[in-house]
């Protein structure tokens, strides 16, 4: 068993069959472009928000095939002894542009474009594919529960039922990034700068003679972070009231008035609402109520709807594995291939299922923001050369139909791709996690309500340029026989 985790060989063995297959061709230095772009948002949602770029950055820096590597794939008795030797130094020296962190992204408009040579091209496809999956999945969820919360604190409590420690450590990254207040995962706050932070579990009122002891313990441990959960035994028979004895026998004396209680169980409208009761009746109007039980947006959302007084949220399951839908479906395709002189040729994948159809060529995605209100109305997809003149009337195609849709003016319009490896040197500085958190928050700001609707949110348009829109009816004539 290999004792030293490579990334490198994450990766599909296709990929390493193709690149055998392009050096013993000839082909291994072909310039291609590769699109990352995704389908569907997760949930019916209106957006999706990209994160994991972080990820694929060390990934690229940390490229390279050891000789347990090469030996392993020597004995798979595929690989000619020219490739094996080519692999040893092999290193990533192409571009690659992507979206930041944090940014509200739309189908079928590329999220991340590469540019190298075939083998490198080729073979990064899977971890690309699986760090912006994974982490777009869990930030798009998050975010959806962090807007049903309506400005309450959520909390990611995932750990323990998320796939695997990656998925619990880059999920609780994600929902960092996505708008959660924290997480429950401590690794992921030492690594990632999440903030962590906890109650206790039942087992810790279960270990004392009685409930009261158990909150009166915990109580002069965390003086000035009691959060203490009421629902062991009975939350409104012994669970509140011994919460508020604690509170007032050890706390107050302090001058400490900020402290909470936890429901995790039970009709949580109901309960909150008669434990707010109590603790208000007890001179506790500070203490803060947090609900946990397998939460998701639209349980969320039902809560607040029926008047539950919850100030903060946990979530769990449904939140560190998108249980709703757990398959972001990102995909890699190639869109353009270079020739000697350098002219870029466009490709396109041509499919009986119109969703499958690709944009051709090396493009540009621009945002366009209404200038009067400033909010975002669509994304215009263009010709890697091109530029958007603000000044004028710009035309929008669909690009499935084969009329001009709209004609828009008083804009301002905005690149979202930016550089992040140049000749296969990095030259994007990611930000802190807080502030992509920042920076996720102010981008979302700048769509419309309609578009963030859970159920049948607005269409946002995601539009090509007349070039870009004549080049791929061109292509689909000339290969798909229209």
């Amino acid at each position: 068993m290999k004792q030293n985790m490579n990334y490198t060989m994450l990766c599909d063995f296709y990929e390493l069959t193709m690149a055998n297959g392009y050096f013993q061709t000839g082909m291994a230095d072909q310039i291609c472009y590769f699109d990352i772009f995704f389908r569907n948002v997760p949930d019916g949602g209106g957006f999706a928000i990209a994160a994991g770029l972080e990820q694929i950055i060390d990934y690229i820096n940390s490229l390279q095939f050891d000789e347990e590597d090469i030996a392993y794939l020597r004995k798979k008795g595929c690989f000619s002894e020219e490739f094996l030797d080519y692999l040893r130094a092999f290193r990533f020296t192409g571009d690659i542009w992507a979206v930041p962190e944090g940014t509200p992204i739309f189908p079928r408009e590329p999220i991340l474009t590469v540019r190298a040579p075939a083998i490198q091209a080729q073979f990064i496809e899977t971890y690309l594919l699986l760090c912006l999956n994974h982490q777009s999945l869990i930030a798009t969820k998050s975010n959806r529960i962090v807007r049903a919360a309506q400005g309450r604190p959520v909390s990611e409590f995932g750990s323990r039922r998320a796939q695997g420690a990656d998925g619990a450590l880059l999920g609780a990254r994600a929902s960092y990034i996505a708008g959660c207040a924290g997480t429950a995962c401590t690794l992921a706050d030492e690594l990632y700068g999440s903030p962590a932070g906890g109650t206790m579990a039942h087992s810790w009122v279960q270990m004392f003679p009685d409930e009261y002891t158990a909150f009166k313990t915990y109580c002069q441990l965390y003086p000035h972070s009691a959060t203490l959960l009421v629902d062991t035994y009975n939350v409104l028979k012994s669970g509140v009231p011994n919460a508020i004895r604690a509170f007032q026998e050890v706390l107050l004396p302090q001058g400490i008035t900020e402290c909470a209680i936890r429901l995790d169980s039970g009709d949580l409208t109901y309960l909150s609402r008669k434990a707010r009761e109590m603790l208000d009746a007890a001179g506790l109007t500070s203490c803060k109520i947090v609900a946990s039980n397998s939460l998701d947006e639209y349980i969320i959302r039902d809560l607040l709807l029926q008047g539950a007084k919850i100030d903060s949220f946990g979530v769990g399951e449904r939140l560190i594995t998108s249980k709703s839908e757990p398959v972001f479906g990102g995909v890699y395709k190639l869109a353009a291939i270079e020739d000697k002189d350098g002219t870029i040729l466009p490709k396109i994948k041509i499919s009986a299922n119109p969703d499958k159809i690709t944009n051709p060529h090396f493009k540009k995605v621009y945002r366009l923001f209404d200038n009067e209100s400033g909010k975002a109305f669509a994304d215009l997809i263009t010709l890697w050369n091109e530029t958007v003149d603000e000044s004028a009337p710009l035309e929008l195609f669909d690009p499935d139909a084969t009329w001009k849709r709209s004609t828009v003016t008083g804009f301002t319009a905005k690149e979202l791709l930016v550089p992040i490896f140049q000749g296969g040197r990095q030259v994007y500085a990611s930000p802190s996690i807080t502030e992509m958190r920042a920076y996720c928050a102010g981008q979302i700001d700048m769509l419309w309500d309609e578009v963030k609707r859970f159920e049948n949110p607005h269409a946002y348009y995601v539009d090509l340029s007349q070039k870009l829109w004549d080049i791929k009816q061109d292509l689909l004539k000339r290969k798909g026989g229209r």
